[in-house]
């Protein structure tokens, strides 16, 4: 840091367990990268390489050495997962992670139906090749899974072996743990927090408000994901009590 100030909340160390951020990587350019990794590398622990971008990007390969240069976790889409099982191309799926060195993955099912215990067995089989993070709730604003389901789901899926399970919300922060106006639900996220270990989860969260709302609930050191790249440090600021929303959040009690 720059200067010291006291009285900030201790941010975990990377390489991280739990204070994660995971920003999304739309199709950045190599340059756009290497920028972004100069100012906002020391604070962003994993890429998602979004949806099938990886399919039409022209330097795949150099981005993703970009990365893992830079000590960062890099992934694919869940949804390139599911338009590769969907075409029945599960095998040639491990051989583009193969191919490009590649040692997180993502399973989801947000836009295509799979019976869960056909996804845990592809959490399973993957698990012994690479990191899993897998991704619970559906892209379809107008399916409402109940606090059970969610619960259920994610038990079954870290116990299928992934690392991490994802909260679904899109890019947009407008479906799965959010109504369509961006609300949390906070009913649902409280009742998922009473059975599933916080630092296990990965809550999709690109707004600033659901990051705010987040950090307040369960700390600086909650794992937030779909962050756009230039909101990495501003979300920083937020988890260190720097900025307006969280500003009193981690003073002492004298100081408030």
């Amino acid at each position: 840091m720059n200067y010291v100030l006291n009285n900030l909340p201790e941010r975990s160390a990377k390489p991280r367990n739990k204070g994660l951020t995971m920003a999304m990587d739309k199709g950045m350019s190599l340059r756009e990268v290497e920028d972004i990794l100069e100012t906002s590398g020391d604070y962003t622990d994993i890429v998602k390489l979004g949806w099938a971008t990886s399919y039409v990007f022209p330097q795949l390969q150099e981005k993703i050495n970009l990365y893992k240069e830079a000590g960062i976790n890099v992934y694919l889409g869940g949804t390139l997962f599911e338009a590769f099982v969907i075409r029945n191309q599960f095998e040639d799926y491990l051989r583009v992670l193969d191919k490009f060195g590649l040692e997180y993955a993502e399973v989801s099912d947000g836009s295509m139906d799979m019976a869960h215990d056909v996804k845990c067995e592809y959490i399973n089989r993957l698990s012994k090749q690479v990191t899993v993070l897998s991704e619970v709730g559906s892209k379809d604003e107008t399916k409402i899974i109940p606090p059970y389901k969610w619960i259920e789901l994610m038990r079954n899926e870290l116990d299928a072996g992934a690392w991490k399970v994802i909260g679904e919300a899109r890019e947009g922060g407008n479906v799965g743990l959010f109504r369509s106006s961006g609300e949390v639900r906070s009913g649902l996220v409280e009742e998922i927090l009473t059975q599933i270990p916080y630092e296990n989860i990965i809550w999709e969260a690109p707004q600033k408000a659901q990051q705010v709302w987040f950090i307040k609930l369960i700390g600086t050191n909650v794992n937030l994901g779909n962050i756009a790249p230039r909101e990495v440090i501003p979300l920083e600021t937020i988890r260190l009590g720097l900025r307006g929303d969280t500003f009193h959040d981690f003073l002492n009690e004298g100081w408030k």
